[in-house]
């Protein structure tokens, strides 16, 4: 097995390609250790010293670090806690276990726009932002303020607060007139 890593625009988290699967659909994301109980693969790479954030796409799997370890020495044990897990036949995610929804539910008020909102999301921004190893979901439209909420790579990236205002903000204030602002959620 041949494990490819990227390096992404945050510095403290490094993609990890292992020519599989990962997810079958979603994305799956474990901020903590705690959080990647439900995870034989996750758990593995939270127990390597110094992994702070775990994350699954479809083909892909981002970890950040603590700003106190270098790449260099966690990086050899990662690939190996990966590539041991995908030999070793057991599920990325545990039978039973829930993913979270990939956008929060919005009823009532603004539902058409917030329906024009995911699709935007969906089909031009999710795409772009998981190349470089995260995601970005609706969490709430609230007069004209979009909430996101950032995974993966995006969640702590410098550029994050650019790309958001720059990004997705002029993108969805050009599609959707009602959009005046987009604004991060830390969940």
């Amino acid at each position: 097995m041949f494990i490819q890593t990227e390096s992404t625009p945050n510095p403290a988290t490094l993609k990890f390609l292992p020519g599989q699967s990962v997810l079958d659909a979603g994305t799956a994301d474990f901020p903590s250790k705690e959080a990647a109980e439900s995870s034989p693969l996750a758990t593995r790479i939270f127990d390597v010293a110094g992994v702070n954030g775990v994350f699954f796409g479809n083909d892909f799997v981002t970890v950040t670090k603590d700003e106190s370890v270098d790449w260099d020495h966690i990086k050899p044990a990662i690939l190996g806690a990966v590539m041991e897990h995908f030999q070793s036949g057991q599920p990325v995610i545990s039978d039973g276990a829930t993913q979270a929804p990939t956008h929060a539910e919005h009823d009532g008020e603004g539902a058409e726009v917030v329906n024009q909102i995911k699709d935007l999301l969906d089909s031009r921004v999710r795409p772009a932002v998981a190349q470089d190893g995260g995601d970005i979901t609706f969490h709430g439209f609230d007069r004209g303020i979009v909430y996101l909420h950032l995974q993966g790579a995006c969640a702590g990236c410098p550029s994050a607060t650019l790309t958001l205002k720059m990004g997705i903000e002029n993108l969805l204030r050009h599609y959707i007139p009602e959009v005046a602002e987009v604004r991060p959620v830390a969940l």
